[in-house]
């Protein structure tokens, strides 16, 4: 399999941004710190090398610099196999990985959320036990650090993980820093930030607080958002750490919907009119406690444990009803970690855990009134429960000092509830279980030099607005959950190599690169039609890709990196009747065509000099892209590809005054306000005969930045 992987066509060789570590060199003194790179989100005891993981790991360290720093998009955005698009200019974005979220983003009821991605916030779910994720919870300005794992990582983190994403808010207790920030761009944006952090006895803490407002470029997408977090990990005892981490959010934001290609060529910042007319909006008020406990048992052995409560209110206008929902999400996990010597032939080390999530509550229908508020009428009155069991275990064993063998499993239960109040004829439960084998092989070339191949499974639930569907209100009078849907299962098979350079002599400082090469065959491939009204089970798919990521740093100050992913993803079978209305044993075949909302290349190339010896200024441009897509599985439906530039000058590194330091930045995004589809609905409504799928991408708009910090 893998030999014929390889020769899918290597003439396709791209450039992306390193898999190494993309860091912000505002908070990053030296390149020089790249050879200690680890990460943690892969579940061991401690920060791994990124050189031993035979997976496609990418660790971004600080705020992308010139970035508004509303959504996670500006953060991730430009790594290989990373697609993400932002929908309105808010907090509401599409986010994919290697095809793995791609079908959960076109649909109504899944805005502000993503799915087929795990994501973690300080190791503790953000992604709800049926596979969505919102991204409520999510600031830039309180994260320190992302991991994004590109590989298949549901022996890992279970459901939902075709990708994960990681990030951490505690900063090095080395690291202090008190901070306010205000940045004010384009279409009625202002952010305004407060951050303080630094050591505590023998550990760290952090807060951050942010006011988020955004007047929206097209009617119907202004947004306004609070965000709290707090976060402290300290030592309680010789062998024990305790961390305690804190989020309150509250997230409002409107939905200008899809327009027609006519509507988009003729005013791109209209709304669409029902969408408009029903003011379609969410307003999210979160919240969530967690708290992590890791215990060694002398050099052999550690345990570790999790638990977290995140209550939710969560209000929306849509598809002509207000719903409320009111629900709680709990969960936990345990993990143990052991390590043996297996003397001059290497090391063994063995870990285990169970991860158990469970998620419940009312959800409320009433009619809507004229203006898009909560009419008296109580419409639906139901309680969904989703719940999430997983255990684990994996193996890594280490020959000597160059090879690696990791193998491992996961068996995870995903079960759902559902009861209606009014009609309880409709009750139902369903479960999904499977169990998903890895297997990794890594070899050293050097110390900062590896190559890999990698097996591993997958499994992706279908989540509540598939089982239920949100448009389907008074048609279904048989079962509130689809009994005819199947869980998504997965298996990728790649091969990789990653690679960093430090010359001793010459005038650059480093190189790093990441080639990554992957074949996923995926069975049950859930597809949308009618608008997200109703779903049904696919087929089979195979994606194939090939990611290249380099950066390449001066000692002189000039950095230059890129990134470019090719796709090539096809439904390998699929036919379908149920899109010829009224026209009996008529059936439509797919097979053959591409997979909806991939394209088949994505790009970008970035330029960066800091002249001068203390680096304090940076000046940075770029440009970013992709080809064309399908929104529909017909590929009747195309989305024009598009290409962006960007560019921002500033400090890089703050200028100390006394007792105080001072940053700031001047950015413009898309320089040459390039008309461009940010995001499409998929498998659109179809009306006379003319697709509603598009949502057009953010004009030119400037960015500026000051911060005050005191050291």
């Amino acid at each position: 399999m893998l030999v014929r992987l390889l020769g899918i066509s290597l003439a396709s060789v791209v450039v992306s941004t390193p898999v190494l570590g993309q860091a912000d060199r505002a908070r990053s003194d030296s390149v020089q710190s790249l050879p200690e790179l680890r990460v943690t989100s892969l579940r061991q005891a401690g920060p791994a090398s990124i050189f031993r993981a035979p997976l496609a790991v990418t660790r971004v360290e600080g705020r992308p610099f010139g970035s508004r720093g509303y959504s996670l998009d500006e953060a991730i955005g430009k790594i290989p196999g990373v697609f993400t698009q932002s929908r309105a200019g808010n907090s509401d974005i599409r986010l994919i990985i290697r095809g793995f979220g791609a079908r959960g983003a076109g649909d109504r009821s899944n805005a502000g959320t993503s799915r087929g991605v795990r994501i973690l916030l300080d190791g503790i779910p953000e992604t709800e036990p049926d596979g969505r994720t919102s991204f409520d919870g999510i600031e830039l300005a309180a994260v320190e650090a992302i991991e994004v794992i590109r590989s298949n990582a549901t022996t890992l983190w279970g459901n939902a993980a075709g990708g994960a994403v990681s990030l951490t808010t505690l900063p090095h207790p080395s690291a202090r820093r008190y901070e306010a920030e205000a940045v004010m761009g384009g279409f009625g944006l202002k952010r305004y930030i407060a951050h303080a952090s630094g050591g505590l006895g023998d550990g760290v803490i952090a807060g951050t607080v942010t006011r988020s407002v955004f007047d929206g470029w097209r009617r119907n997408s202004e947004a306004n958002r609070w965000l709290g977090t707090a976060s402290l990990s300290s030592r309680i005892g010789d062998r024990t750490d305790l961390g305690v981490y804190l989020y309150a959010s509250d997230n409002a934001f409107s939905i200008p919907g899809p327009l027609t290609q006519a509507q988009v060529d003729q005013d791109p910042s209209q709304a669409n009119s029902t969408y408009l007319s029903r003011h379609e909006r969410r307003h999210n008020r979160t919240g969530r406690l967690g708290a992590t406990m890791d215990h060694r048992f002398g050099r052999a052995g550690a345990v570790s444990g999790l638990l977290y409560v995140n209550p939710k209110y969560l209000q929306r206008s849509e598809r002509g009803t207000f719903r409320d929902f009111t629900r709680y999400h709990v969960g936990g996990n345990v993990v143990y970690r052991n390590e043996t010597s297996l003397g001059d032939r290497g090391r063994l080390r063995v870990m285990t855990g169970l991860d158990e999530a469970y998620q419940d509550g009312a959800i409320l229908f009433y009619s809507l009134t004229a203006t898009g508020d909560r009419g008296p009428e109580l419409r639906d009155n139901k309680r969904e429960g989703a719940n999430n069991l997983g255990f684990f275990v994996e193996g890594d064993v280490d020959f000597g000092q160059k090879w690696s063998l990791v193998l491992g499993a996961r068996y995870d239960r995903i079960s759902y509830y559902s009861d209606n109040y009014i009609r309880p004829k409709l009750d139902a439960t369903k479960l999904f279980d499977r169990v998903t084998p890895k297997v990794g092989l890594n070899y050293r070339l050097a110390p900062l030099h590896s190559v890999y191949v990698n097996m591993g499974g997958g499994i992706e639930a279908p989540a509540g607005n598939e089982t239920d569907p949100a448009g389907t209100f008074g048609q279904d009078t048989v079962t509130a959950i689809n009994p005819l849907l199947d869980a998504i299962r997965s298996t990728t098979y790649e091969v990789g190599t990653k690679q960093l350079l430090l010359p001793s002599s010459g005038g650059i400082a480093s190189v790093s690169y990441d080639v990554a090469l992957y074949q996923t065959e995926v069975r049950n491939e859930i597809v949308p039609y009618r608008g997200g009204r109703f779903y049904f089970t696919a087929g089979k798919v195979r994606r194939r890709g090939l990611e290249l990521g380099l950066a390449v740093e001066s000692k002189g100050g000039l950095g230059v990196n890129g990134a470019v992913s090719w796709s090539r993803h096809r439904y390998t079978d699929y036919q379908v009747d149920s899109v010829h209305y009224g026209v009996p044993n008529r059936k439509a075949d797919y097979s053959g065509n591409r997979v909806v909302g991939i394209p088949t290349w994505m790009y970008n190339a970035n330029v960066s000099f800091s002249p001068g010896a203390g680096r304090r200024f940076r000046i940075q441009a770029g440009v970013q892209g992709n080809s064309q897509y399908f929104a529909d599985d017909a590929n009747a439906v195309s989305v024009a590809g598009w290409m962006v530039a960007n560019a921002s000058v500033g400090l890089a590194r703050p200028v100390e005054v006394g007792a105080l330091t001072l940053k700031g930045f001047v950015a413009v995004n898309n320089v040459f306000d390039r008309r461009y589809v940010g995001s499409a609905f998929l498998n659109p409504d179809v009306v006379g005969g003319v697709p509603v799928a598009f949502e057009p991408g953010l004009p030119r708009s400037l960015v500026v930045s000051f911060a005050i910090g005191h050291r």
